[in-house]
């Protein structure tokens, strides 16, 4: 037996709280940005986040809403997405309280910022790994837009490096979840993808 769900006939926000509570676990882009004056530097969780292109490398966020971060990439053209690994988890949570727009998370929170090498928004100085980004476009949808950044850089601390890559049980991502629910990578598993001729010569 199934129970159905129907977002025509449910309040959207409680329609919002299934797909959260589903669509599990989600990345979380930490992006960080600069207001049009180069004042105030914003820094926020985006639990909507993925790569959306390999070749131009590009990847987006939704901004359910329009939110400082949005607001100021519209201006500026520039983010930052600053990964958002378990240790930070206390910062990472702090800086999602709605601070007014003058008040830039970096100092509220207590967090060191490091300049960026491509783009004037700065990284997250104890975050493994930072994707400097320009605005390739946005897309508005409903209540919500999605924006696409093309990376023109990436920073990759070597604390988290192995062979070159880097490693999942040391760049210890966090995730979003349901309600107000996070989660840590837990078990790692490998399986190699299997060719379509040596799964056919089983048969």
């Amino acid at each position: 037996m199934r129970v159905d769900y129907s977002p025509q006939s449910l309040d959207p926000r409680a329609f919002y709280q299934l797909l959260t509570a589903v669509v599990v676990p989600r990345p979380i882009a930490w992006v960080s940005t600069l207001t049009a004056d180069g004042r105030t530097a914003n820094l926020a969780p985006h639990s909507f986040f993925t790569v959306a292109c390999t070749a131009p490398p590009i990847v987006q966020f939704t901004s359910v809403g329009r939110k400082d971060s949005l607001r100021n990439v519209e201006e500026t053209g520039e983010f930052v997405v600053n990964f958002a690994p378990e240790p930070l988890f206390e910062q990472i949570n702090a800086t999602a309280t709605d601070f007014p727009r003058h008040e830039g998370e970096f100092d509220a929170v207590g967090i060191r910022p490091e300049p960026s090498l491509r783009v004037k928004p700065p990284r997250v100085a104890a975050s493994p790994v930072a994707l400097e980004c320009t605005l390739h476009s946005t897309l508005r949808l409903g209540n919500s837009t999605v924006v696409f950044g093309q990376v023109v850089h990436a920073a990759v601390s070597d604390d988290v490096l192995v062979d070159g890559r880097p490693d999942i049980k040391l760049l210890r991502p966090l995730a979003r979840l349901g309600g107000n629910e996070w989660s840590t990578v837990g078990e790692v598993r490998e399986a190699a993808r299997i060719p379509y001729r040596e799964r056919t010569a089983d048969y």
